[in-house]
């Protein structure tokens, strides 16, 4: 078995040691982690995910995807091991765990947070089954035995990237940068800062104000920023990620398939009513999720990727994605990305804290989770200082949202180890 790779390429000339191109997942469980039963759930998990289970070669300047049936690991520690390395067999995907934690690594080229929802759907009905020594129901969970649908296979960009209409190129001016609007000094390694809520109140605010969680994150967020600099005159643009399966027809896809929608804060918003402003950021996602918008943004990606691959070396393609990154940050201020409710089903009441990390391009992203009835905010931000994360609880505070506030934690993350480093 191989795959040709596409989707994937881009990522992996972006991927940087202290900001890794992954997702990682951490879960604290209810009790010790029992190795022997998580060894269990996840050879059982990886049998229903053949095309997860692969290691990259390459051949020449491309890249593919080979079969890899070599065991995915799992670590007895908090950090991990690098992964498409030795010590994670080659693999794409890993698991560790410690104390009461199990945390999932995976190469976001390889998929994005919707597809690794389902790895852990799955995960968590075997190992929750077994650890607790109970019967789940299996009802919305892939399970091993499934048939796996083309669908489920195949790159839905791959298959038209050919047909696309020539991109379109729009003109932005700057955007506000978190980092040099406060003069911070942008650090090495990235924090995390993570910010819990009820579910059913946060539900409750969202709809009483017309919004769904992310645009809310986003709205809340860019009234943070417009408070702390008024006199700002740059753009607040905030980047909401958009799951594409929509607009390509083809909700089984595993791949990373996550673009976005821009949301502009400007000063004729600031003097409207929190649901006014939310109906103008809400407008904005409906235009810019339409298939015909979906699919123009595809074929830029697209015609990024070609241009990458035309490229000789790893340094070329490494400095073109680089460039690429560098672009984006003078484009927008910060993302928000929100999978949906995750939908564990009968495992949620077993997971206590649960987390979504990834890589991050701009100074600020925020992972918003819905579990066990608590929507998770995890700010992550690429400085120590708390101006915006305080910015942020003081919009909550004023809004009458409750909430639990956790210390800052370095995001060690997984480093995807590649023959150039």
């Amino acid at each position: 078995m191989q795959q040709k790779l596409f989707t994937e390429i881009l990522p992996i000339y972006k991927s940087k040691k202290n900001n890794p191109y992954s997702i990682r997942i951490k879960m604290q469980m209810l009790g010790t982690i029992d190795y022997s039963i998580l060894r269990y759930a996840v050879d059982k998990t990886m049998k229903r995910y053949p095309y997860f289970c692969v290691k990259l070669q390459q051949e020449g300047n491309d890249f593919i995807f080979a079969e890899n049936n070599k065991p995915v690991v799992i670590s007895n520690s908090p950090r991990g091991v690098d992964l498409n390395s030795a010590a994670s067999n080659y693999h794409m995907i890993l698991f560790s765990y410690y104390d009461d934690w199990i945390i999932v690594d995976i190469f976001h080229g390889l998929t994005d947070g919707a597809g690794v929802y389902e790895v852990v759907r799955t995960l968590l009905y075997y190992y929750c089954a077994a650890r607790y020594n109970v019967k789940l129901s299996a009802e919305g969970i892939r399970t091993v035995g499934d048939k796996i649908s083309d669908e489920e296979w195949q790159d839905p960009v791959m298959k038209i990237a050919e047909n696309l209409s020539a991109p379109k190129h729009y003109e932005f001016s700057k955007a506000m940068s978190p980092a040099e609007s406060a003069a911070l000094t942008v650090e090495e390694i990235n924090t995390a800062y993570s910010i819990i809520i009820s579910e059913s109140e946060f539900m409750q605010f969202n709809k009483k104000n017309g919004a769904s969680p992310s645009t809310m994150a986003a709205l809340l967020l860019s009234r943070a920023f417009y408070k702390l600099f008024p006199n700002n005159q740059n753009a607040i643009r905030v980047v909401v990620a958009v799951n594409q399966r929509k607009a390509l027809n083809t909700p089984l896809a595993h791949q990373s398939l996550v673009g976005g929608a821009v949301l502009e804060y400007s000063e004729n918003l600031c003097s409207q009513s929190l649901p006014q402003q939310i109906k103008a950021f809400r407008e904005m996602v409906a235009n810019q999720i339409s298939k015909e918008n979906v699919l123009a943004g595809i074929a830029s990606t697209t015609e990024l990727t070609k241009m990458l691959l035309a490229k000789e070396t790893a340094e070329e393609r490494i400095a073109l994605a680089d460039y690429v990154n560098k672009i984006a940050t003078t484009i927008a201020t910060a993302s928000v990305s929100y999978v949906g409710k995750a939908n564990f089903m009968d495992a949620e009441k077993y997971i206590q804290a649960f987390h979504l990390w990834s890589y991050i391009t701009f100074d600020i992203t925020l992972q918003i989770s819905a579990v066990n009835g608590k929507f998770t905010i995890d700010f992550l931000q690429r400085f120590k200082s708390l101006i915006y994360v305080n910015a942020f609880l003081q919009e909550l505070d004023e809004n009458g949202i409750s909430y639990n506030f956790k210390d800052a934690v370095k995001m060690k993350m997984s480093n995807v180890k590649f023959s150039w480093d």
